[in-house]
């Protein structure tokens, strides 16, 4: 007898929490909503906000596609721009591929090593080494002239 009301009693317990109510999905739902305002709302608008510039784009535009090169735009098609990477130097690339819109006067701003390099091989061309070389000649010397009197071990073997 007192077996029986056991299984009574667990089977009317089972029922009960096979229920499903609205406080069972209200965690999945906040995890939705908190997913949505995080992640796919600011994903969004970030796509909307890139297609609009991509779309904007016009003659004179400097900008940076996603290889990371830096030019001006020379030209713009519907999918495709010519872009001015160097003097006399363009490439023509998908409006896609743009990464950023720079601000005008940006490219000039710009410090690259092919200004440094520039200098150097100027003042090496006007007749005036560069110190570095003057230095590693003078190392090279001193090592390659030992003082005389002094003895090297490497010497005496041959």
């Amino acid at each position: 007898m007192l077996i029986n009301d056991a299984f009574a009693q667990a089977a009317n317990s089972a029922a009960q929490t096979a229920d499903p109510t609205l406080m069972s999905f209200l965690p999945m739902v906040g995890i939705l909503v908190i997913f949505y305002f995080l992640l796919i709302r600011p994903q969004t608008k970030r796509a909307k906000e890139q297609k609009e510039m991509q779309a904007g784009l016009q003659k004179g535009d400097e900008i940076v596609i996603s290889g990371g090169e830096l030019g001006r735009v020379v030209s713009a098609g519907d999918s495709y721009i010519t872009m001015e990477i160097a003097d006399g130097v363009e490439i023509v690339v998908l409006k896609s591929s743009v990464q950023t819109l720079l601000p005008k006067g940006t490219l000039k701003s710009v410090e690259t090593g092919k200004s440094n390099r520039m200098l150097k091989n100027n003042k090496q061309k006007s007749g005036e080494p560069r110190q570095e070389e003057q230095k590693n000649k003078e190392t090279e010397n001193s090592e390659a002239e030992p003082a005389a009197g002094s003895t090297n071990p490497d010497n005496e073997k041959n």
